[in-house]
């Protein structure tokens, strides 16, 4: 996964905001209430996108609209996987990232991390009680 360009993250912003698909036109007018930009620039930039894996088109006449092929959240994600294993030690990478986080953060973490091992914590009883 690359980090995405300004543009590009631009796009997807506006990509992530809309519900269902969008042609490069509402993306283009979209954009253009805030600076000049070309028609060609962000058809260009979204099929960059599509070759990427981050936009599915269909067709649509003489063009495509686009969609997401994974929630803004799913992007983060996956982002932050990457990230993580960019340093030589996993452990001290994720201590450093808790350190810079707000203490509410960390409590949201660790409430998430609790309901994530609720379910693997139940399928092991039900596993234990089964034998």
């Amino acid at each position: 996964m690359h980090r995405l360009g300004q543009l590009e993250s631009t796009i997807m912003d506006r990509m992530w905001s809309y519900q269902g698909t969008a042609a490069v036109r509402d993306i283009l007018e979209d954009i253009q209430r805030e600076r000049e930009i070309a028609y060609m620039t962000v058809k260009t930039v979204m099929d960059t996108l599509h070759r990427k894996g981050l936009l599915m088109r269909e067709p649509d006449g003489r063009a495509f609209r686009y969609r997401p092929t994974q929630t803004r959240e799913q992007y983060a994600a996956a982002h932050m996987g990457e990230v993580l294993a960019g340093g030589s030690d996993r452990t001290a990478t994720l201590l450093h990232f808790l350190e810079q986080i707000p203490a509410d953060e960390v409590a949201q973490l660790r409430a998430v991390l609790n309901q994530a091992a609720q379910p693997k914590a139940q399928t092991q009883v039900q596993t234990q009680a089964s034998e």
